[in-house]
C-alpha cells in the first residue's frame, strides 16, 4: 500500500495497512469478512452486534467516526475564526495573527509526528488555526471591499471537496505508487518555495508570490491543485483504514489530516477570488 502525502496519516500504520499490523477484526484489504459480506462502510466483515456495549477505544474506526470528528474539528476552525474577526481589537491584530500562525504551525508538526493522536492537542490547534484564518480573511476581505468574499470561498471549498469525494467515488479512481510519488514531490516543492519566500520576506525580498497580484494568483492556483490532488489520497488512506480496522481513537488523525488540508485549499480559494475581484 502507498502512503498519502498528508504526514499526518503517515505517522500510523493504520492507514497503511500493507505496512504494519492487522487490527483485530480487521479483514484483508479488498477481502469480505468472516460472514462473507464486507462491514458497513467498506470496514471490518464484522456483525454490527459485536461491537455493541464495548468501550469506544476498542471497537473499529467507521467512516462515521471520521465524519463526526472532522466536523466537530473544523466547527471550533470557523468559531475560533468568527470570535477573531469579531472580537480582536485594532491593537491586538498582528500579534494574534502570529500567534495563530506559529502556534499551528507548531502544534501541527508536533501533531503530524506524533505516533498517538491527542484529541486535546487537535482542538488547540483548531483554535489557532482559526485565529489566524479569522484575521486573515477579514484582512482580504477588507482588501476587497466585501466580507462576503469569505462565503464565496468557504462555499467553494466545500463544493471542491465535494465534487473530488464524488469523482473518488464515481469515478473509482486508483491511488497508484506512481499517483503518490508526484504528488509528494509537488507538495514538498511548494511548501520549499514558500518557505524560501518567508526567508526572503524577513530580508525586505519580495517575490510576489504571497502577494495580490499575478504571480500571487498562478500560486495560490497550483496550491489549490494540489490540496484536491492531496484530498484523493487523503480519502484513500481513510478508505484503507476503515478497511484495516484502525482504533476508532485514529478518527481524530484523519480528522486532523482533512482539517489541514481544507484549509490549505479554503486560503488559496480565497485568494483567488480576491485577486481576480481586486484592482
Amino acid at each position: 500500500m502507498q502512503r498519502s502525502s498528508n504526514p499526518v496519516l503517515n505517522r500510523s500504520s493504520a492507514f497503511a495497512p500493507g505496512q504494519g499490523q492487522a487490527y483485530p477484526g480487521a479483514a484483508p484489504y479488498g477481502q469480505p469478512g468472516p460472514y462473507g459480506q464486507p462491514g458497513q462502510y467498506g470496514g471490518p466483515g464484522m456483525p454490527p452486534q459485536q461491537y455493541q456495549g464495548a468501550p469506544a477505544a476498542s471497537r473499529p474506526m467507521t467512516l462515521d467516526d471520521v465524519i463526526v470528528k472532522t466536523a466537530v474539528t473544523l466547527g471550533v476552525v470557523v468559531a475560533a475564526a468568527a470570535v477573531s474577526w469579531w472580537m480582536v481589537p485594532t491593537s491586538l491584530v498582528t500579534p494574534v495573527f502570529l500567534a495563530g500562525l506559529l502556534g499551528a504551525f507548531v502544534i501541527g508538526m508536533v501533531l503530524s509526528f506524533s505516533r498517538k493522536v491527542n484529541p486535546a492537542l487537535v482542538m488547540v490547534y483548531a483554535v489557532l488555526e482559526g485565529a489566524f484564518l479569522g484575521i486573515g480573511s477579514k484582512f482580504i476581505a477588507n482588501w476587497v471591499g466585501d466580507p462576503t468574499i469569505v462565503v464565496q470561498a468557504v462555499l467553494a471549498t466545500m463544493v471542491t471537496a465535494g465534487l473530488t469525494l464524488a469523482t473518488y467515488k464515481y469515478f473509482n479512481i486508483k491511488v497508484t505508487p506512481r499517483f503518490t510519488r508526484m504528488v509528494v514531490v509537488a507538495t514538498m516543492g511548494f511548501a520549499g518555495v514558500v518557505l524560501i519566500n518567508l526567508v526572503l520576506s524577513l530580508f525586505g525580498i519580495g517575490t510576489g508570490i504571497a502577494g495580490m497580484g499575478a504571480m500571487g494568483l498562478l500560486f495560490a492556483a497550483i496550491g489549490a491543485g494540489l490540496a484536491v490532488f492531496n484530498l484523493i489520497l487523503d480519502f484513500d488512506m481513510i478508505e484503507q483504514g476503515v478497511r484495516a480496522g484502525a482504533p476508532q481513537n485514529e478518527a481524530w488523525r484523519a480528522a486532523f489530516g482533512l482539517t489541514v488540508t481544507l484549509v490549505w485549499l479554503y486560503w488559496n480559494l480565497l485568494r483567488i477570488l480576491a485577486i481576480l475581484r481586486g484592482n
